[in-house]
């Protein structure tokens, strides 16, 4: 999530027993300035083994780093070498599927996770030897894809068994569960976090995810240059009519100078259609255990 997420919520969604994660590309920094990504890895590595040490029944559970692989991503080789460095136990790859990313990944133990909107981009990324999958499905925060979660997720499990995760919507824990019943391994959530005290998001942010709903989303591509989805209200707020907007091809994509948008587009924000189901901004843990309730709650019903 492009700002929001950062070692505040990466350790707690660790400690509160999930995968956190965040883009490299958000450990930003100035000329001259210190290697961000790198203070970023040692804090959030010192941080879980002092947890694990202190809780030994409950260890936090692993990390991951997320590699926009666009060739226009400037930083992506350092970022790699970093990451390798720091023995990133998981890395997710976004916007191209590249085989030496793969390579980086297992060269320090890790293992390789790459977004997909359909079936084709799916086989690609296993052929340059991805280890799992991201379905990336309709109604999807940021790059999302077109496709319903039913169609995707049966047509890659026609043929991949390996590690399946499904994003789309996924904002209660009767979302989680039926992800899980379609045939995904793992769910992928991320507008719900927007809304949490450990989320690096302004408050006005958060409150629009809480007050939102799935119409208060519009896919656009102007923004980044690929089809992602925003909160209407924010674009509102820069001045454009979020109902009238201009498209963008790929070919206006720029992920250089550490950055995932434009400076101009920095107050447009991303969300997925699941948000009607945020009714307050509340701490990680607290999100956590609801998602838990509601997960073993749905199964018992079924």
């Amino acid at each position: 999530m492009f700002i929001v997420s950062g070692p505040e919520l990466v350790i707690a969604q660790c400690c509160a027993g999930i995968v956190g994660s965040f883009p490299a590309l958000n450990a930003r920094e100035a000329d001259g300035e210190p290697v961000m990504l790198e203070a970023w890895l040692q804090r959030i590595t010192e941080t879980l083994d002092a947890w694990n040490q202190a809780n030994p029944d409950t260890p936090a559970a692993p990390y991951a780093v997320n590699q926009i692989v666009h060739r226009s991503n400037t930083r992506l080789e350092r970022d790699l070498e970093i990451c390798a460095k720091w023995k990133v136990p998981i890395w997710i790859t976004s916007l191209g599927a590249r085989v030496e990313v793969n390579e980086a990944a297992h060269s320090c133990g890790g293992i390789a996770l790459h977004d997909v909107i359909n079936n084709t981009f799916a086989k690609k990324a296993i052929a340059k030897g991805a280890d799992g999958l991201i379905a990336v499905a309709a109604g999807a925060g940021g790059h999302a894809g077109p496709q319903s979660p039913f169609a995707l997720v049966q047509e890659i499990r026609e043929w991949f068994d390996g590690p399946l995760l499904l994003s789309g919507s996924i904002a209660t824990g009767g979302a989680v569960l039926a992800a899980r019943a379609m045939g995904a391994d793992l769910a992928y959530i991320g507008s719900p976090f927007i809304a949490t005290e450990e989320a690096n998001a302004v408050t006005d942010y958060k409150q629009m995810i809480v007050d939102g709903g799935a119409e208060d989303i519009v896919t656009s591509s102007l923004f980044t240059g690929v089809s992602g989805n925003y909160l209407k209200p924010s674009i509102a707020a820069a001045g454009m009519d979020p109902d009238a907007l201009p498209s963008a091809d790929a070919t206006s994509m720029n992920f250089g100078g550490g950055s995932a948008k434009p400076k101009a587009w920095s107050q447009i924000w991303g969300s997925g259609q699941g948000i009607g189901a945020v009714k307050s901004v509340e701490l990680v843990g607290t999100l956590v255990d609801r998602l838990e309730r509601e997960y073993l709650a749905a199964r018992e019903a079924l």
